[in-house]
């Protein structure tokens, strides 16, 4: 894993006075460094201190829950560090992973009165935490944020129309290569970009996100490694040979 997606994916561990070695000063938002690729890159410094001070850092150790399917929209969450977890409870107890939020990522911020996944760290996690009627407060007279959060809005439904895709035509070897690809190229949003692409998500989470089984997702990270596509590394895979995982993709 590379130095820029460790620092992105570890938690903060500075004071309550928001100093750490992730880039948190006093200053608060406008140091932050996920700002400029979060919603929050619109505001200039006047309203990122408006923001400051309706928001609450919280930190999620890995395996717990920010909010639940069902639950009240009480709060949206900007992700500051780690990487959540987005899955639906099927009737039959089985879940369906539908995304993986990445620093930077807003959460929360659907229009339903009760939240349609459940969030859950994959790591330990950090978050600016707002009351959902204070941000939308906040938000309403700033056509500039409105413009801010249509364009994540957007991204959002690309991923989700490449999740149908995964679910549908594709075969095993297909869904892992697009999988890697796209995980690689959201990296590469928050300025991590490598090679290397961090996998802390479980094998049995990819299964889950690709429709596949465990085994499914192992074996066809063997086979490609044994191609010599990718290298499997310590939490994650080194890419190889991008060109002939593009082609796998997309094929």
């Amino acid at each position: 894993m590379t130095a820029a997606a460790q620092s992105l994916l570890q938690p903060c561990t500075g004071s309550a006075n928001r100093d750490c070695k992730h880039g948190r000063s006093a200053n608060g938002c406008e140091d932050c460094r996920v700002r400029l690729f979060s919603v929050c890159g619109a505001l200039d410094s006047s309203e990122l201190d408006e923001l400051d001070r309706i928001s609450q850092r919280k930190n999620y150790p890995a395996k717990t829950t920010l909010f639940e399917q069902g639950a009240l929209a009480g709060s949206v969450f900007n992700v500051t560090e780690g990487i959540v977890r987005l899955y639906k409870s099927l009737p039959d107890g089985r879940r369906q992973i539908v995304g993986f939020a990445l620093p930077g990522d807003f959460l929360g911020l659907a229009l339903q009165d009760r939240y349609g996944v459940t969030a859950e760290a994959v790591t330990s996690v950090s978050v600016c935490r707002f009351t959902r009627s204070a941000f939308l407060a906040f938000v309403d007279g700033k056509p500039h944020l409105l413009r801010r959060l249509h364009e994540f809005a957007g991204h959002e439904l690309s991923l989700a129309q490449e999740q149908m895709l995964l679910l549908g035509r594709r075969v095993a070897e297909e869904k892992v290569a697009a999988f890697l690809l796209n995980l690689q190229s959201r990296y590469g949003r928050i300025g991590a970009m490598s090679v290397t692409v961090p996998l802390p998500m479980s094998r049995q989470d990819i299964a889950d996100y690709l429709g596949l089984t465990i085994e499914t997702v192992s074996r066809t990270m063997t086979k490609l490694a044994r191609d010599k596509a990718l290298v499997i590394v310590p939490d994650g895979v080194r890419l190889l040979d991008k060109a002939r995982i593009e082609q796998m993709a997309g094929a």
